[in-house]
């Protein structure tokens, strides 16, 4: 397993220990409600839609880490249902390759792409992850070397949250994911507060969670299930968890 990058504490300001037994305690509920997610679903590897609960091994091959690499760029800002659409089209046309993708013409990659949205400018961003991994596959196989997380956010439409994707999901590297869902579910735990920063929410968990890829990659997936039971419209207030970490009166 590769290191947790350097930078992974959190300001002393922001740490607790309540916090880090609030985290702790939602991670071992949703575990028990939910069970393990099998995420990051890699379909070039695993049968059906790709999801492998209980198996951390994957990605396995070259074409399984480009996948996740280009789901996690498909996925931003539109539902995971259409980017498997989107991801069977590419894979049909053999486009699930960092090589063939560069190759093919910006027209057709776009409508290929057309049921996950966004599609002429992820189209583009396709094109820069794919150059991006033909640089980096290489030496992540062949010497162990960590991508490096600031060259990848350097990267057309690669934000905070799809960069640390790639890393955690796609190269094993120690970094945790926070979207939408982590703030909305963490702020009503009392855990985080509104005006966090990405970095400020992301170096708050690495401290308080244990330093194991499984945690990580189950954890963000657990988040993304809870939010879907009760963190969508408005039923926040009748959310289990909040319930279990509300003290109880006398």
């Amino acid at each position: 397993m590769l290191k947790a990058p350097k930078h992974s504490k959190a300001p002393s300001s922001k740490f607790s220990l309540q916090r880090k037994e609030r985290i702790e305690f939602a991670y071992r509920w949703m575990l028990e409600h939910y069970g393990h997610q099998g995420w990051w679903p890699v379909t070039c590897e695993c049968e059906g839609r790709g999801y492998h609960p209980t198996q951390f091994n994957f990605p396995i091959s070259e074409q399984g880490r480009f996948e996740i690499c280009v789901g996690a760029i498909l996925t931003q800002n539109t539902a995971w249902i259409n980017v498997e659409k989107a991801i069977q089209n590419l894979g049909a046309n053999k486009l699930l390759n960092a090589f063939r993708l560069l190759a093919c013409e910006d027209e057709t990659l776009a409508m290929l792409i057309r049921p996950a949205g966004y599609f002429n400018q992820k189209a583009k961003s396709l094109k820069a992850i794919a150059q991006w991994f033909m640089d980096v596959d290489c030496r992540f196989i062949e010497a162990q070397e960590i991508p490096d997380r600031k060259c990848l956010l350097s990267v057309r439409g690669i934000g905070p949250e799809t960069a640390d994707s790639i890393l955690l999901y796609a190269f094993n590297v120690l970094t945790f994911v926070v979207d939408a869902y982590t703030r909305r579910i963490f702020e009503a735990l009392s855990v985080i507060a509104s005006e966090w920063t990405y970095e400020e929410i992301r170096s708050l968990f690495m401290r308080s969670i244990p330093a194991d890829l499984q945690v990580y990659q189950e954890f963000h997936a657990l988040i993304v299930e809870h939010a879907k039971h009760w963190y969508r419209g408005t039923c926040i207030e009748s959310c289990p968890l909040r319930t279990a970490l509300t003290p109880k009166k006398e």
